[in-house]
This record gives C-alpha cells, structure tokens and sequence, in this order.
C-alpha cells in the first residue's frame, strides 16, 4: 500500500512540475482576469434579478395595502348607508388584503435584504478586480523583467563556459606555444652566429698559422719569391 502512495505521490508531483512549467505568468494573469469579469458578470445578472424580483414584491405589497385601506373606506361607508351585508363582505375583502399585504412585505424585505448584500458583494468584487488589474501590470512588468534577465544570463553563462572561456584558455595556450617559438628562433640565430663566429676563428688562425710559416721561411733566406727566380735561373743555365 506504501509503494502505491508513492508512486501517486511521484505521478502527483511529476504532473505539478509540468503544469508548473508550462504557467505563463502572463498568460495565467490575463485568464484570471477574464476569470473573474465573468464571476463579476454573472454577479451582476443575479443582483438585477434580485432587485427586480425586490421591486415586484413592493409593487404587490403596496398594492395589496392600498387595497386594504380602500376596503376599509368601503366598509365605513357601507356601514353609513346602512347596507350591513356589504360592509361585510367589504371587511372580508379587507382583511385579506391585509393578510396578503403583510406577506409581500415580508417577502419585499427578504429581497430587499438580500439584493443590498448582493450589491455589497458585486461592490467588493469589482473593487478587488481593479486592484488586481492594476497589479496585472506591475506582475506582468516584473514578470518579462525576470524573463529578460534569465535569458541574459543563460546567454552569459552559456557563452562563459560552453565558449569564451574555452577560447580563453586555447588562445593563451597558442600564445604560450609562439612565445616558446620564438625564444627558440632566437636561440637558434644565436647558436648560427656563434658557428660563424668560430668559422671566422678558426679561418683567423689559418691565417695566422700561414703567416707564421712565412716568416719562418723568411728567417732562413728563402721565401716564395727568390725560391721562383732561383728555379728560374736553373732552368736557364741548364740550357
């Protein structure tokens, strides 16, 4: 018996959510307006019968007391003229228009009564639809206010975490890769000048080596030049 409470209670609560959801505070203000100018219609229907079934009751009251009282000069005079049979069946007549005057008294009260609580009712019904129409409008402004602001900030934290900040992180990660490029570039146009500055070096001591060698030749009287003219000369004698 428990699981199957649940389980209403879980179809309850599932059927809330949806209906829930699917509450446009807008839609739901305007229908309950419409809602309650109906109410206030049917009201009002009710409180026109009301009080024309209050001014029916009066008329036949009035009438029915006019006719007492007429009865009643009838009576006097009938009684004046001696017709005693007459004045009799006028004081019958009388008396029941009495009784039938009472009656629609009482009934011209009790519609009397219940037409002003009608009234006093259609009143505080109208006076609660106009406040209610003028919170409408402060409802529906707060209600589109929020419904700005959701969507603003779901485009925010939609665009924050779904892409810009994802950007974020990629950009500065490619701007850490071409930083790390370049000090590589420059490391390598380092490394290319210090080969050519020990190419250069090693060519200066080639130099430098060669000079020596020279100089050692020409500490011993022979050099490039006079070893030439001497060949030279051998080859002349020679002839």
């Amino acid at each position: 018996m428990s699981i199957l409470k649940r389980l209403r209670d879980l179809t309850v609560a599932s059927v809330n959510d949806v209906m829930d959801s699917l509450e446009d505070p807008v839609v739901m203000l305007n229908q309950y307006m419409r809602d309650m100018e109906a109410e206030i219609g049917r009201v009002e229907v009710a409180v026109a019968r009301q009080v024309a079934q209050e001014k029916k009751f009066r008329q036949q009251y009035e009438e029915a007391h006019a006719m007492a009282e007429k009865r009643d000069r009838q009576v006097m005079l009938a009684l004046q003229e001696g017709e005693d049979d007459l004045a009799r069946r006028a004081l019958l007549d009388k008396k029941q228009y009495e009784t039938r005057a009472k009656e629609y008294e009482t009934l011209y009260a009790t519609a009397r009564d219940a037409a002003q609580q009608m009234r006093e009712k259609l009143a505080e019904l109208k006076d609660e639809f106009y406040k209610m129409r003028a919170k409408k409008y402060t409802l529906m402004a707060r209600a589109q206010v929020a419904r700005t602001q959701k969507q603003i900030n779901t485009a925010i934290t939609g665009i924050g975490c779904d892409s810009a900040i994802r950007g974020f992180s990629r950009m500065e990660e490619k701007v850490t890769q071409m930083e790390a490029e370049a000090e590589l570039s420059g490391q390598h146009r380092t490394c290319g000048s210090l080969s050519h500055k020990l190419r250069a070096l090693e060519h200066k001591d080639d130099i430098e080596r060669e000079l020596a060698e020279l100089k050692t030749k020409l500490g011993t009287g022979r050099t490039p030049h006079s070893e030439a003219v001497q060949a030279t000369s051998e080859v002349s004698l020679n002839k």
